[in-house]
């Protein structure tokens, strides 16, 4: 089960990242989960929100560039050791993480965190098999 996250390229400069997320909140759009990974002249804002085909277009019709991708959100047990056992599974299986951030589920004693994974099909194989669940984009908005 994948769940779609935008990933939007902003200009390094004072008060992108609030205009960006203004205008996510002005058009009802509710971001789930976040991280911002920069360089010196731009940034990428990677967001998990609760309708990405809105969100998307509502970028688009702003002239910010995003783009679409699929990643992977696991529940972690909340607890000491929760995130390393799953690693350990993926570890285990040769699934490669190229980066990931989480974020603390209302509904649940849970955490989620997302994944990009080299291969999201086989992780998300790997992960039912062990019995790990990945949460869809409906239970995402529901949050």
């Amino acid at each position: 089960m994948k769940v779609r996250q935008l990933s939007v390229f902003l200009e390094n400069r004072k008060g992108r990242l609030c205009e960006v997320c203004s205008l996510l909140g002005d058009n009802g759009i509710n971001i789930r989960a976040l991280t911002v990974a920069e360089t010196e002249t731009f940034g990428v804002l990677r967001i998990v929100v609760d309708n990405p085909d809105k969100a998307a277009q509502t970028l688009k019709d702003n002239k910010i560039t995003a783009n679409i991708t699929n990643v992977v959100a696991v529940e972690v047990k909340d607890q000491p050791g929760g995130l390393a056992g799953i690693l350990k599974v993926v570890a285990d299986n040769d699934i490669n993480v190229e980066y990931m951030y989480g974020f603390v589920e209302k509904s649940s004693d849970n955490a989620l965190m997302v994944f990009r994974f080299e291969d999201p099909e086989r992780a998300v194989q790997i992960l039912a098999e062990n019995r790990i669940r990945a949460v869809g984009e409906q239970d995402i908005a529901g949050l």
